[in-house]
């Protein structure tokens, strides 16, 4: 039965939507400059050329591939890869791209003969000049994803063309006049911002305002105990828990960050979600029910009852410091760098109205909270991705016309058979596999909520509804990335050659959709965000509880344990969002990187140690030990000294904290408590009725 205010909301969001005509993010501006810094200008010029590190037409006439027939007219890099305007035999101009392992192709021809002139801008566009008829010129930008051609504005040429020079987003021009006066105009591209409209607004606040409530919902309705805030009581059905399941593990990041990566590659990475899906049935049956059975509410008390306690302390520690300097900060801080770039919309504005919202439902509802707002947050999600896939399939032509333009241009390539671990591929993703199901309890937000149904049964569905909607989740945002592709090949010059690739979805939010739409998946953005945000300090809080209040206190109370709770939400969530802001004011790229690495490096040993208790009778806490030093050792030799692929991290990791782990435990005493219900081979047939740690004398 859903909460009254989750029910208000579906009523709300079926208001009438109003349109609005596309508004341009992106302008033509020419400005003469003064003679005396006009010397300036050109050095500031020549020095970012230089810093590009473009090749002359010698140099490229040299290069290993390139056809000796072809007379070279300029080159530049864009994104690592070097494209070359060329002229044949005939003298028609072709464009050439040499791509990182080396080889040639050709590309779309320029639609005009164009100067001999070229300018990288953004991540993926290169400017070009190109005369046309009664003394204009227009500047033309090539795409080098979707392979197209587009014009951003043309201008009048009063006499002759003295020199060009690449400019800052755009070109410097020296013109000599009639009277031989000499003039030089700077012409470069300037990015807008479309404000939201009303609606928008209204829109965004009312989903702000019904999560909000749901917070206060509970908490004048719920009981003030530990099962409730810290597991809902128990009592969660298990398709609201399942669909949590799936909004914990979908971040803003990912309503992000995969269409980018669709929009720009093909699906590769969903083989990652069609391949490690098979581990949730394993999951679901055998590993679900052993951790349930130990009546736990921190994972990490299964690390004290398996090996020792210094473990679950240290490791409950690490997560906490995972959390709160890694996942919070950038759910936060990535969506609204993202949202800054085309609204009106500042990164200090979305980081506080994400933050406040989210910390004061997670604190007045607790788990029963943030599970019932994930399941609202599903629905905004999932909508306004639809909508959006719907009107850029609309927008290019139709059905038919995208799948033609996807197969064609193969964006739909799935898996990746080759053994090069430098690129995510099969091998790597059964890999991961594997040591994703071992490892699984290691998450103690996903497994918070697998503890919060009622039984077994429950549980175990909770599960497999995850593994149900996982799959089509994650095509639906793959989808929507090639619709971006097929819409901006069919439209190229709605693009901002001026906007990162990671801002392809936003930009076409915000120039492209109608109003009211524009602000519900603007809301789908933040409720991605709220999600994961929200698991996280709750989790925080149950672990500053449990794993440390419960555990070392003299007389625990349950009583305190809540209020502490609360007050650590409210901590958490400040620090987080704090952390998110400090961070925006910094220049920090790839941040997603740099998080994978963070993830592997603190957390990878830690997650090793699981398949160690629950799959092995010999391991120690000491053979642990060995097994996380090992793991951190070889993720950095991993990241320093190997070419393989940020996602294979986790498998160097926790593959080297089992083999080590296991290795080192022979040197040491076995294991002399009881193991019973603590490995696959000792499962228990009931629940416990006590705290574990009680009934085990901890």
């Amino acid at each position: 039965m859903f909460p009254p205010s989750l029910r208000l909301f579906a009523l709300l969001s079926c208001l009438t939507l109003v349109a609005h005509a596309a508004n341009p993010l992106v302008s033509l501006k020419s400005e003469v400059l003064p003679r005396d810094t006009v010397a300036k200008a050109e050095a500031d010029a020549a020095r970012a050329v230089a810093a590009q590190g473009n090749p002359t037409l010698v140099e490229i006439s040299a290069l290993p591939g390139f056809d000796r027939s072809l007379q070279p007219v300029t080159g530049t890099w864009q994104d690592g890869e070097l494209f070359v305007l060329a002229t044949d035999a005939s003298g028609q101009q072709i464009l050439l791209r040499k791509n990182a392992r080396g080889a040639w192709s050709r590309r779309a021809s320029p639609p005009a003969p164009v100067l001999g002139v070229a300018q990288a801008i953004g991540q993926s566009h290169v400017l070009f000049l190109t005369p046309v008829a009664s003394g204009r010129q227009q500047l033309v930008a090539y795409h080098a994803i979707t392979d197209t051609w587009a014009t951003f504005g043309d201008w009048p040429v009063t006499g002759t063309i003295e020199a060009i020079h690449p400019s800052a987003a755009g070109f410097l021009v020296t013109t000599r006049d009639a009277g031989n006066e000499i003039r030089t105009t700077r012409f470069q591209l300037i990015s807008a911002k479309r404000g939201l409209k009303v609606v928008d607004y209204i829109v965004i606040f009312l989903y702000l305002g019904v999560v909000a409530g749901i917070g206060l919902y509970f908490y004048l309705t719920g009981k003030k105990d530990t099962a409730n805030f810290f597991l809902a009581g128990r009592r969660i059905p298990w398709w609201a828990a399942g669909l949590s399941l799936y909004a914990t593990g979908t971040s803003a990041i990912s309503y992000l960050a995969i269409p980018a990566k669709s929009y720009a590659t093909d699906w590769l990475y969903l083989s990652q979600n069609v391949i490690t899906f098979v581990g949730s049935f394993y999951v679901a049956f055998v590993i679900v029910p052993l951790v349930r059975r130990l009546n736990l509410m921190s994972v990490y008390q299964y690390l004290e009852l398996r090996f020792h306690p210094a473990i679950r302390l240290v490791a409950s520690f690490i997560c906490i410091v995972q959390h709160l300097a890694g996942r919070m900060a950038i759910v936060l801080l990535l969506p609204a760098l993202a949202l800054s770039a085309v609204t009106g919309v500042t990164v200090t504005t979305s980081i506080m109205v994400m933050g406040l919202i989210t910390t004061i439902y997670t604190v007045l509802g607790g788990m029963k909270a943030v599970i019932w707002t994930d399941v609202l947050q599903v629905f905004v999600m999932v909508g306004g991705a639809l909508f959006a896939i719907g009107w850029m399939v609309h927008g290019a032509g139709g059905i038919g016309a995208v799948t033609r333009i996807a197969l064609a241009d193969h964006k739909t390539h799935l898996f990746d058979w080759s053994f090069d671990f430098s690129i995510p591929n099969v091998w790597t993703y059964l890999l991961l596999l594997v040591v994703g199901t071992l490892t699984w309890p290691q998450d103690q937000v996903m497994t918070q909520r697998v503890l919060s149904t009622k039984d077994d049964k429950a549980a175990r569905n909770s599960i497999l509804m995850l593994t149900a909607i996982v799959v089509p989740g994650s095509l639906m945002f793959f989808c929507i990335g090639t619709a971006l592709y097929t819409y901006y090949k069919v439209h190229p010059s709605n693009l901002n050659p001026l906007l990162a690739t990671d801002q392809i979805f936003p930009q076409f939010i915000a120039s492209d959709l109608p109003s009211g739409v524009t602000g519900m998946i603007i809301a789908g953005i933040f409720a991605a965000s709220m999600a994961t945000l929200s698991s996280n300090i709750n989790s925080i809080a149950t672990l500053v509880s449990v794993d440390f209040y419960e555990r070392y206190a003299r007389n625990p109370t349950p009583k305190k344990s809540v209020r502490l709770a609360e007050w650590t939400t409210v901590v958490a969530g400040v620090l987080g969002t704090a952390l998110a802001y400090y961070l925006s004011t910094l220049d920090i790229k790839s941040l997603w990187d740099r998080f994978f690495e963070l993830m592997a490096l603190l957390g990878g040993g830690f997650a090793g140690i699981y398949a160690l208790g629950m799959f092995t009778r010999r391991a120690n806490w000491q053979g642990c030990a060995v097994g996380i030093a090992a793991s951190i050792v070889l993720t950095v030799l991993a990241k320093l000294y190997t070419p393989l692929h940020v996602v294979t991290y986790a498998v160097v990791s926790v593959g080297g904290c089992m083999v080590f782990g296991y290795l080192g435990s022979y040197f040491f005493p076995p294991p002399k408590q009881s193991l019973a219900g603590l490995t696959i081979y000792d499962q228990l047939s009931k629940p416990l009725s006590l705290d574990p740690a009680a009934a085990r004398g901890h």
